[in-house]
């Protein structure tokens, strides 16, 4: 079989040498044009320079966020928080992941299997090579063409309805019969790469050294890396991680004391009243979760559609915010340009705490809809007041002293089980109970990556490819 595959690799290598180039230099040819589609629900921001950091004379402020001239790339960005209905979107896709994968498991149903090398009946050469020399879960695929019945009057056996209904919380947990998913089991698999980690390790130097641990031998850099797997092996740099994706909905009696917000606990992310709200009690590694879902569900797509794969979809660095957050706008205060959180008829120009007793006054009183109030200058809503934002930027109040002035960003990859200090992650925008020094472009705050609260939700950003959309 492997001369099988340099035999096709070196016929492959002949015609793609076959050309009519003349013996110049031309570049590959034939190669399919591309052109950047606008990703649902985002808008470009153009590349730039600011100057990130407070702009107001707050001397204790200012040891935190010193202002400091920095530039960024071009990036896309949700032009709204990501709302409990588009969340929600993600929540049935781990829903009917899960009973794809129990169904194919059991073999109930015809149509309900993977798509597995090992098990297709007449499998390529391809798939026996990739089955036989990779036989891991990541080369493993739902099928999802086949409907699922979610209805208990229709379900086709025993067998099946067994397996759908253990979906639900079980009888003795349903309070008066009220029939629920059992949230507990919604717990979503994924992959991804640490390229920090991969990016220290090559990073070592090249060329010959000495190990006391082989009796003092001198030995080349490619013997070493030949005997140590963990360098060598770019599956050593791959992460797996498993975490439940509902929101915590208690988050809303948890984080108020002394205050009367179960109505809120009840309904806020699942009734159709709340659609169009931002999503919140969504904890950092909860948003890095759905990033990584969504950019599986768009390549998918792409792939199917024979089209090129998009960057990865992700949370926004601290530097990404505020510049998104300043409209292309120098020295501003908040997202609409004016040092005040009024008009000039008045009117609040956002959803938070205007007033001591009085939260009403800019006409929200717990978030509002993500499309509420008017936008900045880049056309987004609500980078001011109603939920804060979790970023992908690890707080540290000294870091604006040391980090770069290209795409600045302080990053470190949290892991659940980090000391807690390391797993600060930057918040900004300021929210519907907070007062309005939070909403400023340039005001900083953070919250520990596993917490999950009332009043923080996020949006995501894709990395533009080329310099703008003036290229094109």
């Amino acid at each position: 079989m492997k001369k099988l595959l340099t035999i096709i690799a070196g016929a492959s290598l002949i015609v793609s040498c076959s050309s009519n180039d003349h013996g110049e230099l031309v570049g590959v040819q034939d190669r399919p044009e591309w052109y950047p589609s606008e990703p649902y629900g985002m808008v470009y921001i153009p590349q730039g320079s600011y100057n990130m950091g407070n702009s107001d004379q707050d001397v204790p402020f200012s040891l935190t966020s010193p202002t400091k001239t920095v530039s960024v790339p071009s990036f896309w960005m949700d032009q709204t928080e990501i709302s409990n209905n588009e969340y929600r979107q993600f929540v049935y896709w781990v829903r009917d992941s899960i009973a794809r994968f129990r169904l194919a498991e059991d073999g109930l149903v015809e149509g309900y299997e993977f798509i597995d090398p090992n098990t297709k009946e007449n499998p390529t050469f391809y798939d026996e090579y990739v089955s036989l020399n990779y036989p891991d879960s990541m080369q493993r695929r739902l099928n999802w063409e086949p409907y699922i019945e979610w209805d208990r009057n229709r379900y086709p056996s025993p067998e099946y309805t067994e397996i759908v209904e253990s979906m639900y919380l079980p009888p003795e947990e349903q309070f008066m019969g009220q029939k629920y998913i059992d949230s507990r089991q919604l717990n979503y698999a994924y992959f991804w790469i640490n390229k920090q980690k991969a990016a220290k390790k090559q990073n070592r130097v090249q060329y010959d050294f000495y190990d006391s641990d082989r009796d003092g031998e001198y030995f080349s850099y490619r013997d070493y890396i030949k005997d140590n797997k963990e360098f060598s092996d770019r599956s050593s740099f791959f992460e797996a991680g498993v975490i439940n994706v509902y929101p915590d909905t208690l988050c809303w009696i948890a984080d108020l004391t002394y205050s009367y917000n179960d109505p809120m606990h009840d309904k806020y992310f699942w009734h159709p009243a709340y659609d169009d709200y931002p999503v919140v009690g969504v904890n950092w590694y909860q948003a890095r979760a759905f990033c990584n879902w969504r950019t599986k569900y768009r390549n998918e797509f792409l792939k199917s559609q024979k089209r090129y794969s998009e960057q990865e979809f992700r949370l926004p660095t601290e530097s990404e915010w505020e510049y998104a957050a300043r409209g292309g706008q120098e020295l501003t205060t908040y997202p609409w340009g004016g040092p005040y959180a009024l008009n000039s008829s008045g009117c609040y120009l956002a959803n938070f705490k205007p007033l001591r007793g009085n939260v009403v006054a800019d006409g929200g009183f717990y978030p509002v809809k993500v499309t509420a109030y008017s936008p900045n200058d880049f056309s987004l809503y609500n980078m001011a007041g109603n939920v804060g934002e979790w970023t992908s930027t690890a707080f540290d109040a000294a870091s604006y002293y040391y980090i770069s002035d290209m795409s600045p960003n302080f990053e470190y990859n949290a892991n659940e089980n980090d000391d807690p200090t390391l797993t600060r992650k930057v918040v900004r925008g300021g929210s519907w109970k907070d007062i309005a020094y939070y909403m400023q472009v340039s005001s900083r705050d953070y919250e520990y990556a596993d917490t999950s609260k009332s009043y923080v939700g996020f949006r995501t950003v894709q990395s533009f490819m080329g310099r703008d959309l003036g290229d094109y």
